[in-house]
């Protein structure tokens, strides 16, 4: 079931030996649950503006198989692994896309991020009916 975005490794994102910066790896998740969202019609914007109510990160983890370079086309998959109460969970693996030569996609990282939905005071709050719905289609 995950949700698969592809980008082009850009060069702001390498450091002088053209390897992705690994912080850059958490950006990609950001962009993983963003689809994730829109993939079911759903958004971020939708969820701030008009319930009120963001989803701060208050885990998040990344192990490292192989280094992204610049100008590779890189796989993000992304799925809610977790959802319980106003804690959402997603699991991202990060591949290198196959290319013209016959080389096959290759895992490069893997993580998660843990988030709790909440108020603009930081106060814990239920996700609405509509994200839990959704959500939970994707989990099955």
């Amino acid at each position: 079931m995950p949700v698969t975005s592809k980008i082009r490794v850009r060069y702001a994102e390498t450091d002088q030996m053209g390897v992705v910066y690994y912080a850059n790896y958490f950006v990609w998740f950001e962009i993983g649950r963003v689809e994730v969202l829109r993939s079911v019609g759903l958004s971020y914007d939708q969820m701030e503006k008009d319930h009120k109510l963001i989803l701060p990160v208050v885990d998040a983890s990344c192990r490292y198989k192989s280094p992204a370079k610049y100008d590779e086309e890189i796989l993000i998959e992304t799925r809610p692994a977790l959802l319980r109460g106003s804690v959402i969970k997603f699991a991202y693996r990060i591949y290198r896309d196959a290319d013209q030569d016959g080389a096959e996609r290759k895992l490069l990282a893997e993580g998660e991020t843990v988030h709790v939905v909440c108020d603009e005071k930081f106060e814990r709050q239920p996700l609405p009916d509509s994200y839990v719905a959704a959500l939970r289609n994707l989990m099955e």
